[in-house]
């Protein structure tokens, strides 16, 4: 993890779901599609981040689908104030503490078993994931699980390997921003260069003089931000409504 894991911009809105429990996770649920659903995993921010309740909503109303936000990080939420502060201003926050009690080995049995629960209810699954989230939805749509999810699509995605890369077995849309230190041009070109080797559906978009976290945590006041915002959106809606429809 990089400390543009948890720079950028809370949004203003107000979320339009509900909170219930699935798979024994407090889960953000909004839409009411019985056929479809769409599973979002969060970043650092976790699953309270007013930012990603808001996607959802889009989501749920734009792609006519229920929409869930699970909390990966067990009850643990990073204070949002922290959005707009460098390390020297993060105070009693430990990253690496939070980032060991979160790790692939511990969250992945959980996020498994929550993806297995929706494929009891909806007969069409996506998933997405934001930074700490993209390793995840990789980790879901991989050829060992049997199409678990239907599709996946990541947005700057943290912790990703080139073994997780490879093994993906559902179509896959990635939504790279130019200048990320951890979704690096090496990983770029390995994905690039080996998912079109594997006969699934692909969708690359390359954002142009953006950041990692724009497409969760962009400023809506920069016109060129929140233009690549409103892209990253709209391609995953597109994206959702073609596989899942």
């Amino acid at each position: 993890m990089s400390d543009c894991c948890i720079k950028g911009f809370q949004w203003d809105g107000e979320p339009k779901g509900h909170v219930t429990n699935l798979a024994g996770n407090a889960t953000y649920v909004t839409g009411s599609n019985r056929k479809v659903a769409i599973l979002i995993i969060h970043d650092l921010f976790g699953w309270t981040f007013p930012n990603i309740r808001l996607l959802a909503d889009s989501y749920a109303e734009e792609v006519d689908a229920t929409v869930y936000v699970p909390d990966f990080f067990g009850g643990e939420v990073l204070p949002s104030e922290i959005i707009s502060k460098g390390p020297s201003e993060w105070g009693p926050l430990d990253l690496p503490a939070f980032i060991a009690r979160n790790t692939k080995d511990i969250r992945e049995p959980e996020i498994i078993a929550f993806a297995k629960a929706l494929r009891e209810q909806h007969q069409s699954i996506g998933a997405i994931g934001f930074c700490f989230g993209g390793w995840a939805v990789f980790r879901l749509g991989a050829k060992s699980h049997n199409n678990l999810v239907d599709c996946i699509s990541t947005a700057h995605p943290s912790w990703l390997t080139e073994n997780e890369i490879e093994n993906i077995g559902v179509p896959v849309q990635i939504l790279a921003p130019e200048i990320d230190p951890v979704f690096t041009p090496e990983l770029k070109e390995f994905s690039n260069r080996v998912i079109p080797l594997l006969g699934l559906d692909y969708d690359y978009q390359h954002f142009p003089g953006l950041e990692h976290a724009f497409a969760v945590r962009g400023n809506r006041a920069n016109k060129a931000e929140m233009k690549g915002l409103e892209r990253a959106k709209n391609a995953a809606v597109y994206w959702f409504r073609q596989w899942l429809h």
